[in-house]
Parts: C-alpha cells; structure tokens; sequence
C-alpha cells in the first residue's frame, strides 16, 4: 500500500509563486513508478498536470501549465514538488498527487487527500 501526502497549498496573491510536496511513503511493487500533480477546482472535473519518473529521468507537462509550473523529485525519491509561478485566480483549486505504476495518468493507483490553493487578485 503507498500512502500520498500533499501539502504547501495556502491563500496567495495573483503573480505569487507557490511550492507543492507530496510525500510518498509506504510499500511499492516495484522500484519504478510515476507521481503525477492533479487538480480540481470547484465544479469541475479533475485535471492532469504534470508527471514524473520515479528516477526523475522523464517528466510531463499538460500544456495548459507547461511554462509556469515545474516538476521535480527529491534526491532520495520520496518527495515530489510542484513549483508553481506567476499564479493567477484560474489556478485556485484542490492541488491532489497520483500514484500510478504504469504511468496511467487519468486513473493513478492511489491518490493523496489534497492540498487548497486560494490565488485572490
């Protein structure tokens, strides 16, 4: 079982920057796998951000972030960050990591609770 943790997620002001963490614990099946960043804002649909390998060696970015957001993974590989710049009001939303084996973006294996981010202007 992995257990996802996210967390950073707070009220900013338009053109802020702010960093995401998901913490990955827990057993894995095996030492490769993807974390992916998600997002929900309210009535709408969940949508796919960006990913990352496991090694960190592969990364991929939904265009409608591609430029402002960057994905990265700590050195001991149990940590994700979503670095997001120049926020606008737009980017309000529940901020959730995915868990995927197979690199599956819409249906990860697991997901974390979610991290709130408010962009007031």
């Amino acid at each position: 079982q992995v257990q996802l943790v996210e967390s950073g997620g707070k009220s900013v002001q338009a053109g802020d920057s702010l960093r995401l963490s998901c913490e990955v614990s827990g057993r894995t099946r095996r030492s490769s796998y993807y974390i992916g960043w998600y997002r929900q804002g309210d009535a709408k649909e969940r949508d796919f951000l960006a990913a990352i390998s496991s090694s960190g060696g592969s990364t991929y970015y939904s265009d409608s972030i591609k430029g402002r957001f960057a994905i990265s993974i700590n050195s001991t590989w149990n940590t994700v960050y979503l670095q997001m710049n120049n926020l606008n009001v737009e980017d309000a939303a529940l901020y959730y990591c995915g868990f995927t084996y197979d690199g599956h973006w819409p249906a990860p294996d697991y997901w974390g609770q979610g991290t709130r981010v408010t962009v007031s202007s």
